[in-house]
């Protein structure tokens, strides 16, 4: 998320190869979680990002037609501020966009990508509410 909108890319490769979704990707060996994620988003959008707290923890799991895993992920959503960089797609996306929080319907996201953003949204419009910035 940016204080602007919500950062999405097109994925370019299996799992949900021409969906959008959230920035993201696989840890490299030795990697700590938010070196990882800041990493990939550098790599995928082109932003520096401030990598603060933990969204959501949960499994995403694809099955083949006969039902047998196909791609089993654990994902880790973090909240992230962009403080640098220019905005465009890297080599593992085929788009990336700035999208409004209220206007995801043409992002056909996941339900579960959604629900990590209406999270975000609705616990930064509370800190708003409260007067802390």
């Amino acid at each position: 998320m940016t204080r602007t909108g919500v950062v999405l890319v097109r994925r370019r490769f299996e799992p949900l190869a021409g969906q959008w979704s959230l920035p993201g990707g696989t840890l490299d060996v030795g990697e700590t979680l938010e070196a990882g994620v800041a990493r990939e988003i550098v790599e995928e959008t082109g932003l520096i990002v401030d990598v603060g707290s933990i969204v959501e923890v949960f499994d995403r799991i694809f099955r083949d037609a006969d039902g047998r895993v196909r791609y089993h992920y654990v994902l880790v959503d973090y909240v992230c501020d962009a403080r640098a960089g220019r905005l465009a797609a890297g080599s593992d996306v085929d788009d990336v966009a700035v999208a409004v929080p209220d206007q995801l319907t043409p992002f056909a996201l996941l339900p579960k990508t959604l629900e990590v953003i209406r999270k975000v949204v609705s616990s930064e419009r509370g800190r708003i509410d409260a007067g802390v910035s």
